[in-house]
This record gives structure tokens, C-alpha cells and sequence, in this order.
């Protein structure tokens, strides 16, 4: 995993995703917790979900459950809100959030939100940059000396994951909030459950700014190597 990177950016990898394991950690208690909490309408996850969809009149997208713990997502391509098990059939404030957060990226996907728009533009270009990081990195460090260029090549790759991770944070953000003004005006969640939803979505929130300045972190440090190396 490490081969070919010098301490610094090992310790760095490490260091941010010791931080990413703590707050997905965090993540997964607080969902924990809040599944213990019904909700005082009864109402599952996917029936939230649905409900959502039908306020804002979207009536092309279907609510499915999918395999896995926490998977649940948005697939913009075949217009469905994915939902985990737990998530589906739950009848509690953890079910009513994600299921909510995830019809927010349909509603963005519907009004053509523009960050979601952009982040989909350039899905195609951070898959490639993604598969050729695996390739170039390791050697951009052997031969930073000889050959900054391959350094070069690697930061302009990492600077597209990097953009990418960025652009992300708006759109969850922006699902988050349509989630929990809707879950609010349409009395799904009240009093205590709005807190709770609040709570929970904001850890879900943190693991995506932790990848982010992780992100950001590394392509800084890159940045410095190469300098330095077309400085010597």
C-alpha cells in the first residue's frame, strides 16, 4: 500500500484515515443509537422516503432496498433512492434521516441543482484520475529527483479526486438541508425527533469534510515536493 512513499505522506495517509475511522466509528454509534428511537408516526424509511418524493411531485424516481449496512444512495443514472435494510423497514429517527438525506440528492437531481449537475459532469474524469493514481504515485516519489514530471502528472490527477471531493460537500450538505426542512414541515419529525435528525445527519456530514481536507491535505504536500524537487 505504502511502496515507493516517503514518512511524510505515510504519515499523512495514516493520520487521515485514523481521523475517517473515528468519525465513520462515530457515524455508525449515532445511527446505532437513533434506530433505538421510534418515530412517533410509525412511518418505515422507505415510506418517508416516499412521502418526500410526492411533496415535490417527483414521480419518475422509485424507492428500493439494497444489500449492505449504510449503503444507501441516490442513483442518479436509473432515477432510484437505494436504501439498506435498516434503513427500508426501520420506523426510527435514523431510518427517517438517511431516507430523507437521500431523497434530497432526487430532489436536487430534479431541480438541477448545479453542484450536483457539476459533480456529475466530471465523474467520468475522477474515475480515470482515480485508476491512474494507483500507477503513477508510488513512482512520482522514486523518481521525484530525476523525474518531477511523473510528480507533476500525479498532483494535476490528484487534483481532479481532490475537486471532486469538494464539490461533494455542498450536495450532501444541501441534501441534508431539504431534509430536515421537510421532515420539519411535514411533521414526519418533531420536537426531539428534529434534533435527532439534526444530530445524525451532521456526523454523516463530518465523514465527508474529513475526506475532504484529507484530500486536500496530500495535494498540498504534493504541490511542496515538487517544488522543492524543481527548485534543487
Amino acid at each position: 500500500m505504502f511502496f515507493g512513499l516517503d514518512p511524510i505522506s505515510i504519515f499523512i495517509t495514516l493520520g487521515t484515515s485514523l481521523v475517517g475511522m473515528i468519525l465513520s466509528s462515530r457515524l455508525k454509534s449515532k445511527f446505532q443509537h437513533y434506530s433505538q428511537v421510534r418515530l412517533l408516526n410509525g412511518k418505515s424509511g422507505k415510506e418517508v422516503a416516499e412521502a418526500m418524493l410526492r411533496y415535490h411531485n417527483i414521480t419518475d424516481v422509485q424507492v428500493v432496498s439494497v444489500d449492505g449496512f449504510l449503503s444507501d444512495h441516490y442513483n442518479p443514472v436509473n432515477k432510484t433512492v437505494n436504501l439498506s435494510p435498516e434503513v427500508y423497514e426501520g420506523r426510527h429517527i435514523a431510518a427517517a434521516a438517511v431516507a430523507a438525506h437521500e431523497c434530497g440528492h432526487a430532489v436536487q437531481h430534479a431541480t438541477a441543482y448545479s453542484m450536483l449537475q457539476l459533480r456529475s459532469a466530471i465523474v467520468p474524469v475522477v474515475n480515470f484520475a482515480s485508476m491512474g493514481l494507483q500507477y503513477v504515485m508510488a513512482i512520482a516519489f522514486m523518481t521525484i529527483n530525476t523525474m518531477p514530471s511523473i510528480m507533476l502528472i500525479t498532483i494535476i490527477l490528484f487534483a481532479a479526486t481532490t475537486a471532486f471531493s469538494l464539490i461533494t460537500l455542498p450536495v450532501e450538505f444541501d441534501a441534508s438541508k431539504r431534509a430536515k426542512e421537510w421532515l420539519n414541515h411535514s411533521n414526519m419529525a418533531m420536537g426531539e425527533e428534529n434534533r435527532g435528525v439534526s444530530d445524525a445527519l451532521w456526523w454523516a456530514a463530518m465523514t465527508y469534510v474529513s475526506a475532504a481536507m484529507s484530500s486536500v491535505i496530500m495535494l498540498a504536500y504534493l504541490i511542496l515536493r515538487y517544488v522543492a524537487a524543481t527548485r534543487d
